[in-house]
């Protein structure tokens, strides 16, 4: 006798996976892109509405499927056509997860490279503002069409653990009573005026990360100010460029400076500028406010020549800075430039705690042995391992 054949559901529900815990199911289900795991509801009737539990939701230009066109348009018109259908679908599908949602959402995300538009998403984020268990929150857009205009319900989201903001606008007046459970905020080229932003990071008081790109407001904030606003931070990340956000540093380091870093372990400064000494000035500041400090990492702007003789003035005037608690100093595009080498000497000698320093170099190999050779016979307080590492293919 013939044993009895097992249908296709009959099969999945006797599967490993089917006898997983929801939470765990939901977890594999995250990692999927959102169209996917939507469509795992054709499995069976168990599965069918699985999907419409996960608390992470990712949307953006990804989430769409690519439909080929064959009319023939001229190109402005078949560009604007092709940006209208895509954020008429990319927002139904988002109204359409969002109206099957049977659970909290703890994450949202919404990144799009698209150049339209998305004055939708206020709705949306209303939605979210109304859903109290919202944690995490992600906008990012195209820097190079416009930026999104953040509604004001945004600010009632005060259960926000992470916000990450990227290319929005941000021009309420400073009345909003701030993130009380916030704990990781990044501002990529946000606009924002400078009281709003002092405003906005006093009122995060359990803010332990804080990461800023781009040009914020004006010229009527110090370091000394935004730094009395991050009592609490331990993971701070500055973007300078060219040039470096002169708006925060004074033309030389103060002699009295308030310990307010006191938590501050991390802190990296990226495409550290070397044309003038703002750069050099917002370090030393940061070091001086900063006691506890682990790990420095220093990305060097590119470009730059070899001619500012005032760096050299300005670290023998405060030859009094040290750090104390440094374990690790990390750099990239290390040129081997005069101010370069000095800047590594003086950390060595002035570290007692420094563990190791990786410099990502981009210096041919014959000039990267002299160079190691320099940095080891150089004078240090602890003993140290330094490690080069080419960045040349």
């Amino acid at each position: 006798m013939k044993a009895k054949r097992l249908s296709k559901a009959q099969r999945l529900s006797s599967t490993t996976i089917n006898t997983l815990p929801q939470t765990i199911i939901e977890n594999i289900l995250c990692l999927l892109p959102i169209q996917e795991a939507a469509r795992t509801s054709i499995l069976s009737k168990e599965w069918r509405y699985k999907w419409t539990t996960i608390p992470k939701l990712k949307f953006g230009s990804s989430t769409l499927s690519k439909g080929k066109n064959k009319e023939k348009l001229p190109s402005d018109i078949a560009s604007a056509r092709k940006n209208m259908d895509e954020r008429c679908k990319l927002f139904n599908a988002i109204h359409h997860v969002l109206l099957m949602r049977q659970g909290p959402i703890h994450e949202f995300t919404f990144h799009t490279i698209g150049t339209y538009h998305c004055f939708e998403l206020d709705q949306i984020i209303f939605r979210l503002s109304r859903n109290h268990a919202v944690k995490k929150l992600k906008l990012a857009f195209n820097r190079l069409t416009f930026s999104y205009k953040l509604p004001l319900c945004a600010f009632s989201m005060h259960q926000l653990t992470d916000l990450d903001l990227r290319n929005v606008d941000i021009d309420h007046q400073p009345i909003f009573s701030g993130f009380g459970s916030l704990r990781s905020l990044c501002l990529y080229y946000v606009k924002i005026s400078t009281k709003a932003l002092l405003h906005l990071l006093s009122s995060c008081p359990s803010l332990k990360r804080f990461t800023l790109l781009g040009f914020i407001g004006c010229k009527d904030c110090t370091i000394v100010e935004l730094f009395e606003c991050l009592p609490v931070i331990e993971h701070l990340t500055i973007y300078g460029g060219t040039p470096q956000p002169k708006w925060l540093v004074p033309d030389s380091v103060p002699n009295e400076l308030p310990t307010s870093l006191i938590h501050l372990k991390y802190f990296c400064f990226n495409r550290l500028y070397f044309g003038d000494d703002h750069g050099l000035i917002f370090l030393l500041i940061l070091i001086k406010c900063s006691p506890n400090l682990e790990k420095i990492e220093l990305d060097i702007a590119k470009g730059i020549g070899d001619d500012n003789e005032t760096w050299f003035g300005i670290l023998e005037e405060n030859s009094d800075v040290r750090l104390e608690h440094l374990k690790e100093l990390e750099i990239h595009y290390f040129r081997n430039l005069n101010h370069e080498m000095e800047l590594v000497t003086v950390i060595l000698a002035r570290s007692p705690k420094l563990k190791k320093v990786i410099i990502h170099s981009l210096v041919e190999k014959d000039e990267e042995s002299d160079m190691l050779k320099i940095l080891l016979q150089a004078p240090r307080a602890s003993p140290v391992e330094i490690v080069v590492r080419s960045m040349i293919d």
